[in-house]
Parts: structure tokens; C-alpha cells; sequence
């Protein structure tokens, strides 16, 4: 009868180290590995084939593709002279994936002057390249008196989510603004000049 105790014994020792509430909880498996402040996403971009124009005040607007975003607001400028204040009021410089993260943007120093975005980092928590596919200076073009409005209230380091379009703008004396149509180019004519339809 003894091995039968001893061995009813160590089952029971063995339940309650198996089920002893002061023992180290075990990390739920799904726990979530991204978080919830970035804005992990790229651009969403797609190119339009049929020619469609938009006609703001005295500027048509060439609709080049559609065009959604998810980013967060690393710096905002706004404008009042010169023709291009006339349809964007304000440039908003946008980061998105790590760009988005307040913990690298921390990090940088960020101005923005004559309709461009500038960026210095003592040291870079994140790869040159990366700063520059991940983040860019977006002319932004309300369609409405509402998304005015919306964008008017959005701040530094806020997030902000839009869709519209990708455009070219064209004055009757040959003026012409024309939206950059990739992520990955830099410098002169790598913004993006977006006609904002939907502040989500």
C-alpha cells in the first residue's frame, strides 16, 4: 500500500506547483508585437489610366492617381503668398512605418521652409534610407470647406489618416504644379501635391 500513497503523494505535490497561483505567469501568445501609436502602413497608391479633371477656383486639377495615407504629423507649415497658397494652403511634412514612431522622432529636428522639409539627427536612430522612403513634405489641396476645416485642426504629432488624389495642377498661362508619383525619389519634385477628398 506504501507505493501507492508515495505516489498519490508526489501526484498531488506535482498539482499544486502546476497550479499555484504565486508561480511566474506564462505571456499570452498573442500579444501584440506592433505598437499601437505607428503607423505601420505605406501609402496606398493607385495610378489612373482615364484622364479626369477637377476645377478649383482658377486652377484645373489633373487627377494623376488615388491615394490614401496613414502617417503621423512630424511638422506643419503654412502659406499665404504666392499662387501656390492659392490651392494648398499648408504643407504637412508625414511620417509613416518607423517614421511614425515618437520614439525616433524624438530624435530628429525637424523645419520646414519655401515648400520643403528638412530633417537633422545627432545620430540616426534609423537608416538615411529609410528616413527617406518613410516620411515626405505633402502639399495638401482641400476639396471642401469641411476638409478644410479638419485639416486646419490637425497639429504636430498628431496622426492623420486621408484619401484623395495624386494631381496636376494647371493655370490658364501655362502655370503648372505637378505631384511627385513615388515614395522613393528625393529632392526637387519628390513632393506630393494631394488633393485631400476624406479626412478618415
Amino acid at each position: 500500500m506504501r507505493p501507492l500513497h508515495l505516489a498519490l503523494g508526489l501526484a498531488l505535490l506535482a498539482g499544486f506547483w502546476l497550479t499555484n497561483p504565486f508561480s511566474s505567469p506564462t505571456p499570452p501568445v498573442d500579444a501584440p508585437l506592433v505598437s499601437l501609436s505607428l503607423s505601420p502602413n505605406q501609402p496606398s497608391q493607385r495610378n489612373l489610366d482615364a484622364v479626369a479633371t477637377v476645377q478649383i477656383d482658377d486652377y484645373q486639377l489633373k487627377l494623376l492617381a488615388e491615394f490614401t495615407l496613414d502617417a503621423r504629423v512630424l511638422g506643419r507649415e503654412n502659406y499665404s503668398l504666392g499662387r501656390e497658397a492659392e490651392l494648398s494652403p499648408w504643407d504637412f511634412a508625414l511620417g509613416w512605418g518607423r517614421m511614425s514612431d515618437p520614439d525616433v522622432i524624438e530624435q530628429f529636428k525637424i523645419r520646414q521652409s519655401g515648400r520643403w522639409y528638412y530633417w537633422r539627427s545627432q545620430q540616426l536612430p534609423i537608416p538615411k534610407r529609410e528616413v527617406s522612403v518613410s516620411s515626405a513634405n505633402m502639399h495638401l489641396i482641400p476639396a471642401s470647406d469641411q476638409v478644410r476645416e479638419q485639416l486646419e485642426a490637425v497639429g504636430e504629432a498628431d496622426k492623420l489618416r486621408f484619401k484623395g488624389f495624386l494631381v496636376e495642377a494647371r493655370a490658364e498661362d501655362g502655370w503648372r504644379w505637378r505631384s511627385s508619383l513615388s515614395r522613393e525619389d528625393t529632392g526637387n519634385g519628390a513632393c506630393e501635391l494631394i488633393l485631400v477628398t476624406e479626412v478618415l
